[in-house]
């Protein structure tokens, strides 16, 4: 059984965020409103024989090697029935995954090269790569392997990132991909359809594909252009559904970050590859995958007749289980320069807290969540999404007072990160690592602090609007 996800990714070059930092971004977007996830550290392993993975989806089956790499992770809470889906993390090497954007091929390329029902799938592709591998290319290389080896039962995109490179691979039928480096200056999106446009097969340094893609596509007549190598045209679908539930969130990304476009949210030619004349913000990153299409006519919050504001599929939604930003610095030390700004509420009303990958552990109220919620655990989960809830069900009520806490806590998480950068910057080691996983402790006991403030103040503003109401002439 293959549980599809439907996400929004976002790519950004070093030289085209404001800080030199490279950053990839996704939101894990499920079928399901409740997916309880958790976050954790895998500890690094040596000399540890007979390691295995097994999908309880499809029943795909692989060894892993000896020795890996500590690593962080997002997977669900219930692996036994839904799969592992470890989603993202950056490894003790600096390297970051974000896996995976679900893409699609057409029927022309998937009837002579179709998905392998038992391969690997998105639910361990992150087990099977993140722990082994040292840069970005070297994954995209190393899961190129394993495709190659097993198959892919569905189509699958993957996010890589090291301190210097962005790369976005697209696997697109059962053994065919071709990934691309985003440029230094540029910046990604792309949301649910093959991204990828023109393939340069004689600059290696910035595409890598599939073994024999180029007869492949030869034999069996598969390229409608009659120039170039359009890997969007050769691969990818455009109908309805695109121009309905995909192409419109590429639209809106590149009208926050490039308000002049010209674009149509229905182009099936939106450009992969983007430019803007301003540097790119962590915030901006977070406003794009908490959006719904805000200050537009296709905001279902908005004032535009229904038919608009019903139109489009936003970024942001309430099956979002968690939305995730790896960064890179290039500002500081090796050992400071991960961190993983994780929102594991609904991205639209919850914050992006900041966690540094050189740690051991991570708070239980992040790392044991439980299946339901319940009123005596501590969980970050039901904490973020119940206060999501509350923002939603009066929005025009609680909106306002929703966007100052999130913008206090971005500010406060900015202090507290220049403030762990200074503190630790002698360090080195395992001192290094220590004092990193507690200054993530003692973050996430502030947050949680605050979140529960406002779930408090929502609540006793919401028993003041209630419709069962009445208020008496006091002459009566």
């Amino acid at each position: 059984m293959k549980i599809e996800t439907a996400c929004t990714s976002i790519l950004v070059g070093k030289n085209a965020s404001i800080d030199g930092s490279t950053m990839i971004a996704r939101n894990d977007d499920t079928f399901h409103v409740l997916a309880p996830h958790r976050f954790y550290m895998h500890p690094a392993w040596h000399g540890e024989k007979g390691l295995t993975v097994t999908s309880p989806l499809n029943g795909f089956k692989a060894p892993l090697p000896e020795n890996g790499y500590r690593y962080n992770a997002v997977p669900n809470v219930d692996r036994e029935h839904l799969g592992d889906y470890e989603e993202s993390g950056i490894n003790a090497q600096n390297v970051a995954m974000s896996a995976t954007e679900s893409t699609y091929g057409n029927e022309r390329t998937l009837a002579f090269d179709p998905l392998v029902e038992d391969g690997l799938d998105e639910d361990l592709i992150v087990n099977m790569v993140l722990p082994f591998i040292e840069s970005a290319r070297h994954g995209v290389e190393y899961l190129g392997q394993l495709i190659k080896q097993y198959g892919s039962p569905a189509g699958n995109s993957v996010l890589f990132s090291d301190k210097d490179n962005v790369w976005y691979m697209e696997i697109v039928t059962g053994h065919h991909w071709v990934a691309q480096r985003i440029p230094d200056d540029a910046y990604a999106v792309a949301a649910n359809q093959v991204a990828i446009q023109q393939v340069d097969f004689e600059d290696p340094d910035n595409f890598i594909w599939s073994d024999g893609i180029q007869d492949f596509v030869e034999a069996h007549h598969l390229n409608p252009d009659h120039t170039g190598w359009n890997f969007r045209h050769i691969f990818g679908t455009m109908n309805e559904k695109d121009r309905h539930y995909n192409t419109p969130r590429v639209w809106y990304a590149h009208h926050i970050l490039n308000p002049e476009t010209p674009e149509e949210p229905e182009s099936a030619e939106l450009p992969f590859i983007m430019h803007t004349d301003h540097k790119i913000t962590r915030e901006d990153i977070a406003q794009i995958l908490g959006s719904h299409y805000n200050e537009t006519r296709f905001d279902p919050f908005g004032h535009g007749d229904e038919a608009d504001r019903l139109r489009y599929r936003p970024i942001g939604l309430n099956r979002t289980q968690n939305s995730h930003i790896l960064q890179l610095r290039n500002d500081v030390p090796t050992g400071q320069s991960a961190i993983m700004w994780l929102n594991i509420g609904m991205p639209t009303f919850s914050p992006y807290v900041p966690f540094y990958c050189n740690a051991d552990d991570t708070d239980p109220s992040y790392s044991q969540t439980p299946m339901k919620l319940d009123l005596d655990q501590d969980s970050a989960y039901w904490l973020h999404r119940s206060l999501g809830m509350l923002v939603e069900s009066h929005y025009s009520k609680f909106i306002q007072q929703n966007r100052d806490y999130l913008t206090e806590q971005a500010r406060l998480f900015r202090i507290h990160i220049a403030a762990t950068d200074a503190a630790t910057k002698d360090l080195s080691g395992q001192d290094l690592t220590d004092a990193l996983t507690q200054a993530n402790y003692k973050l996430v006991a502030t947050v949680k602090a605050e979140a529960k403030k406002q779930i408090a103040s929502m609540l006793m503003q919401g028993m003041e609007l209630s419709k069962l109401t009445f208020n008496m002439d006091k002459n009566l």
